[in-house]
């Protein structure tokens, strides 16, 4: 495996952890509602992020392996 793959392949794996992690603070946060109501737009937020830069970087990876 060439240093791109092996670098790509571990940058999508810390990206799906971020976003494994913003999803699951998302779930936490939505089940102690109305506890904490004033973090939805920041958590949400931090998790759309997290996704957006999960889904960029797998298009990434499937345009270098095909």
């Amino acid at each position: 495996m060439s240093t791109d793959a092996e670098e790509l392949k571990a940058r999508l794996k810390k990206l799906n952890a971020r976003a494994t992690q913003a999803k699951m603070d998302l779930h936490d946060l939505s089940e102690d509602l109305p506890t904490n109501w004033e973090k939805i737009l920041e958590v949400s937020q931090r998790c759309h992020e997290a996704h957006a830069a999960l889904m960029e970087a797998r298009k990434e990876a499937a345009a270098a392996a095909g």
